[in-house]
């Protein structure tokens, strides 16, 4: 049986049997969106859908739509006019339609889409004819020559708009529907004149033509640079490839009786159950996010169309009740009749993603697994951050205001162009991106910043969308700025800011602050610590932090932290008399000389673990010792290096020949870790003893059972670990023997050499418990440094090698197998073996998930990142289960 590659509308929902996810997999979200309104009876505009596989196929064929896929979208085409009683290419009655992408998982503004395709110099008198409306028929044409050229041929946007902007000053009009029939006229005369300048050859007549290069370019479109950015940000599989959906028009620029909006059925900045959205009148879609004009917010709908207003807020709330989700709708009025173009479930933010999971299930639409399944974990980020500080707030002088189009705070350099947003972030600059609007092109620069600043665009504009989804704070619309983007300045309330100066932005109340506005931690109640409690309930994993100090600790507990899975001692170095002493170590010829030295750290490092015990009470916390190679605790610069021969005492010459002797080619894989304890176990002897004391305090003065667990890093062989942890215990029984208390400890080892886990199940007989160090697991992995990997990795993402950075994702297929194989036989050995991940990876969601299918105990990650780790560990859970209630 051949692969079916088209679907009507109307086949859609009937062929998947109402299954969603496989729905989305094939038709991809819109497409899937229009078969279950189509089948509702919604008033949708009719179509069809060129499926997921169709793109792949794309691909695979050499970025070409092979014969047969051409001649089943022309067959197709065929039907829809039997559905319409129009027909493509006819001058007198023609077909119009629109060709718009429509991947599974939403990406907003980041593919592309064209409108009134069908149009040429004969077909567009024709429409003006059948309308009686000339100013439409060549609105629309202009609209498609300029949608044509952009999208499918790559001419630059900015050529069109010149011209339009000509076209007004000359006739004193501020907006383009100010501009008569004849000026749209004029306007596609000189719209076709750029394309041929442009393109060496005229405007395409022949509507099929004008089809198979739009569906190519939306296809095409999804390997764009601004796609590919927010596919690695989402992690989208390349391979999932977007659908098209071709569909008959509807106008919304047909006359004051006519428009086009965007609307959801709630609040996306807040949650609140209330309809939310903006239209306007005689425009077409993109005139509503794009910003060119301030669109009206849907509730004045009810006054000018009353009749409209009422059937749409029914099919808001229809739509919801189906989905059980807030919808995010896109609709059109045409000549007083409404359309519905669009449903999906909504971006939001944070806030309003969590008060929506809340609220869904108080009205009984979803249960609270449902619930913890609605809330992305990275968006929680959003939530955890700093805001601004009070009493600095109500002294700063509020300079403009703009629409609240997505909640937080920043404070940061202004620039005015995305390249210079990641620039100055690349170089650790806080930066305000300031736009007249944003545009899909800017993702980099838009990620990059701490706000967004646009002068156009209303709540659902390209701005505000993405904004939100990323969980940037945003204000859109403050038409009072001017930017001159010549001059890297723009002028506001009667000032004017450089590049570079400061100004902040408050995304909840739209306020616009000329000054810079320091900002203090983030409260956490309500919703939040509800929802959290569902996602606690139901994770099996649990949650550590990675800090070294008792701050650190104290944070990751405020955020639910269930222990310390990573307390990095090297940390613990570098402070004033505790670098001298660590230097005086290193310089030490004999082992009394390095004896005399360790025990001024010693007292150091015991009053730094005492202060994690008790904060951490009986919750674990894991110790690793020593790891980085002493090098890095010396200084390179020749002042430096004279300095600390004289605070040491010893010539420069001396400190130079240490330097010299410490010099390794490749340190990340030399002397370091557990290599620093069979050269020199006295440092292990001095790092046991502050543990082992520290505990017994604590243990005396709380009453409080502490288990220090400690861990040794970089193991590559059992007999390594063996030599390490005799020391430790030898120290460790000897110190609880003399204190005359029984306390337990651990002896454990890290996992990050791919030796360690490939000899997994030998290891396991001297440990207690694997950590997994995925940082440095996955650099030996795959052979490159994470400090160096930066200035290739983007050719390899470019190239399609890697889809994301290793680094951020666990890789499943290579480091994941040795995870996976190093977990289970290290089970087998020792079924007490209690097994976590430490890595940066432990709090990124997918890594999350990995960690729970493999059976690991525990992921521990920095505090800020606690209650992500909490959620995707809840949501891993939840997905298991529903995948084995399946089978």
């Amino acid at each position: 049986m051949s692969r079916k590659y088209l679907y009507y509308f109307t086949e859609g929902s009937e062929a998947f049997h109402g299954d969603m996810t496989a729905m989305k997999n094939t038709l991809g979200g819109k497409g899937a969106g229009l078969a279950e309104m189509t089948a509702a009876g919604m008033p949708v505009p009719q179509g069809f859908t060129i499926t997921t596989d169709a793109c792949t196929q794309y691909y695979t064929d050499g970025r070409q739509i092979n014969e047969a896929i051409q001649k089943d979208i022309f067959e197709h085409m065929k039907g829809l006019e039997k559905i319409t009683g129009k027909t493509f290419g006819d001058i007198n009655n023609p077909l119009l339609v629109s060709v718009r992408s429509g991947a599974r998982q939403s990406m907003p503004g980041m593919m592309d889409t064209i409108l009134n395709l069908g149009l040429n110099d004969e077909s567009v008198e024709g429409l003006a004819k059948k309308t009686n409306n000339p100013r439409f028929a060549y609105d629309s044409y202009r609209r498609f020559v300029q949608m044509f050229a952009d999208v499918v041929m790559g001419v630059s946007k900015s050529l069109f708009e010149d011209e339009i902007d000509k076209m007004k000053a000359e006739k004193g009009v501020k907006n383009d529907i100010d501009l008569s029939a004849e000026d749209l006229k004029k306007l596609v005369v000189i719209f076709k004149k750029i394309y041929e300048d442009n393109e060496k050859k005229p405007f395409p007549q022949d509507p099929k033509e004008q089809l198979i290069e739009a569906v190519k370019a939306v296809f095409r479109s999804w390997d764009n640079p601004r796609a590919n950015v927010y596919r690695k940000m989402n992690e989208i599989p390349y391979e999932w490839g977007t659908a098209v959906n071709v569909q008959q028009m509807a106008f919304g620029n047909s006359g004051d009786n006519s428009g086009t909006g965007v609307a959801f059925t709630r609040n996306p900045a807040t949650g609140e159950k209330k309809l939310f959205g903006e239209y306007l009148i005689n425009a077409q879609g993109e005139d509503v996010v794009s910003g060119v004009r301030t669109p009206s917010p849907i509730s004045h709908l009810q006054d000018q169309m009353p009749a409209v207003y009422k059937e749409f807020t029914e099919i808001a709330t229809k739509l919801e009740n189906h989905f059980k989700d807030m919808q995010d709708m896109e609709f059109t009025i045409e000549d007083g009749h409404l359309f519905m173009l669009q449903t999906r479930n909504g971006k939001r933010t944070a806030n309003a993603a969590l008060k929506v999971a809340c609220d869904l299930v108080d009205e009984g639409m979803i249960d609270e697994e449902e619930a913890v399944l609605r809330v992305e974990p990275h968006q929680l980020d959003a939530l955890l951050h700093p805001q601004f500080d009070p009493e600095a707030l109500k002294k700063a002088e509020v300079v403009g205001k703009g629409l609240a189009a997505s909640p937080g705070a920043a404070c940061g350099k202004v620039v005015f162009s995305a390249e210079d947003a990641k620039a100055w972030a690349g170089r650790g600059e806080k930066v305000v991106l300031v736009r007249l609007e944003t545009s899909p092109e800017d993702i980099e620069g838009m990620q990059s910043a701490e706000g967004i600043l646009t002068v156009r665009g209303g709540m659902t504009s390209h701005a505000a969308v993405v904004a939100r989804g990323m969980g940037t704070c945003c204000v859109s619309g403050c038409g009072d700025i001017t930017v001159n983007y010549d001059k890297k300045e723009f002028t506001l309330a009667g000032k004017t800011y450089k590049e570079g100066d400061y100004i902040s932005i408050d995304g909840s109340t739209g306020n616009i602050y000329g000054e810079a506005i320091p900002t203090v931690p983030a409260s956490i109640s309500g919703d939040f610590g509800r929802y959290m409690g569902w996602a606690d309930k139901v994770r099996r994993l649990k949650v550590y932090t990675n800090a070294d100090t008792p701050r650190d600790a104290k944070q990751a507990s405020d955020f639910g932290a269930e222990g310390i899975g990573l307390c990095r001692t090297e940390h613990m170095f570098f402070e004033g008399s505790r670098i001298k002493a660590m230097r005086e170590m290193i310089v030490a010829e004999t082992v009394e000389d390095r004896k005399k030295a360790l025990a001024k750290i010693l007292p150091y490092q015991q009053g730094d673990f005492e202060g994690l015990f008790e904060t951490m009470g009986e919750r674990p916390v894991t110790i690793r010792f020593l790891d980085p190679p002493l090098h890095e605790f010396l200084p390179t610069k020749e002042a430096d290096i004279k300095d600390l021969a004289d605070d040491l005492n010893i010539t420069v010459q001396k400190l130079k020949e240490v330097i010299a002797s410490l010099h390794e080619f490749n340190p990340m894989m030399g002397h370091r870790g557990c290599r620093l304890t069979v050269t020199y176990p006295e440092i292990a002897e001095m790092q046991t003893t502050a543990v082992i004391n520290a505990a017994i305090n604590v243990t005396k003065k709380t009453g409080k059972k502490i288990v220090p667990q400690i861990m040794i890093p970089l193991v590559g062989e059992v007999k390594e670990l063996k030599y390490v942890k005799d020391f430790v215990v030898k120290t460790a029984d000897e110190l609880i023997k003399k204190a005359g208390i029984d306390m337990k400890y651990e002896v454990g080892t890290m996992i990050e050499i791919p030796r360690a886990a490939l000899t997994a199940g030998k290891i396991a007989k001297e440990a207690d418990f694997f950590c997994y160090g995925t940082n440095d697991l996955t650099q030996m992995t795959f052979g490159f440094s994470r400090d160096d990997a930066g200035k290739f990795l983007d050719s390899y993402y470019e190239t399609k090698i890697y889809e994301s950075d290793p680094f951020v994702h666990l890789d499943p297929d290579g480091v994941g197998r040795l995870v996976k194989l190093s977990a289970t036989e290290g089970k087998a050995a020792n079924p007490a073996l209690h097994l976590g991940i430490c890595g940066e990876h432990g709090g990124d969601p997918s890594s999350v998930e990995f960690c729970h299918n493999v059976g690991l105990d525990y992921v521990s990650c920095s505090p800020f990142r606690v209650p992500i780790a909490r959620l995707a560990a809840a949501q891993a859970a939840v997905k298991e289960k529903r995948a084995k209630a399946k089978k």
